[in-house]
């Protein structure tokens, strides 16, 4: 296809893009979906390797502004959260999520290499390892909650009308729930390829190195890794034989993503209409 859609699943709801199209379709409390379509100012970029990182901006963008739609609308008239309120939060999650997949692999790792001396590769690989570890672990600890729950039943739906869109069937409800809730280009497929990519890149760096400049070098390449990962996974959408870098992140979207009702497929369909 000449464009891909790409999708979020937010509270009680799901958000699209198609070009600088997005649509956020949520289950209000009275039953209702509540939609919000908008063109944004940023579009898509291109280049290889520059793209991966400026959509990643710009999904970070629209994530936040589907979630304070959807969350306002999911709560009804009460308890409305502001985006600078959700931004605070996310930039939160930010800082949790590198103390936990970026600073503790590197102590344990560093900590396992005082009692048993690995070389450089080995360093590096038993770092991986144990990021993936939590990375895993933490997902299937957040599938767990109610709440969280209905969001990865919300990402299944989600997929499945992409499925669909991308099959060139008609969307409705019945051939939407026929399809996978497994998806290619998912978020969950990039971020277990920036934690397999940061492997091979974190090579690079010596061992030898002192622990803080070890982390703050880890830092510093996540551009570099979250681009190589970008493109990584465009091909595995493009190109059969390239899925093997992405089943990987496939097989975790068992726990992201949970089968959705009908009422939730209905939403990802109003969703998706509205930017096509």
């Amino acid at each position: 296809m000449s464009n891909y859609i790409g999708g979020q699943a937010v509270v009680e709801g799901v958000m699209m893009k198609n070009k600088n199209n997005i649509a956020i379709a949520v289950r209000t409390p009275n039953g209702r979906i509540s939609l919000k379509k908008e063109k944004i100012r940023f579009k898509d970029n291109n280049i290889p390797f520059i793209r991966g990182i400026v959509n990643m901006f710009i999904i970070l963008y629209i994530g936040i502004k589907a979630l304070t739609f959807s969350s306002n609308a999911s709560l009804g008239k009460k308890d409305k959260l502001s985006f600078k309120e959700l931004f605070f939060s996310m930039l939160f999650a930010f800082v949790f999520a590198i103390i936990l997949f970026k600073l503790a692999p590197l102590f344990a790792a560093n900590l396992l290499d005082k009692k048993f001396g690995f070389n450089n590769i080995l360093f590096n690989i038993i770092d991986g390892l144990i990021k993936i570890s939590l990375f895993v672990l933490y997902v299937y600890l957040l599938s767990l909650s109610k709440d969280i729950r209905r969001i990865f039943q919300y990402h299944g739906a989600e997929h499945k009308a992409v499925r669909c869109y991308e099959n060139k069937k008609s969307l409705n409800v019945k051939n939407v729930q026929k399809f996978s809730t497994i998806h290619e280009r998912c978020g969950t497929a990039f971020i277990f390829l920036v934690l397999f990519i940061s492997i091979i890149v974190y090579v690079f760096i010596p061992k030898s190195y002192p622990f803080w400049i070890k982390f703050s070098l880890r830092i510093i390449l996540l551009p570099v890794i979250a681009s190589l990962s970008y493109e990584f996974l465009r091909l595995g959408a493009k190109y059969k034989f390239m899925r093997i870098f992405v089943y990987p992140g496939m097989w975790i979207q068992k726990i992201t993503t949970k089968e959705p009702d009908n009422k939730q497929v209905e939403v990802a369909i109003k969703s998706l209409k509205a930017v096509l």
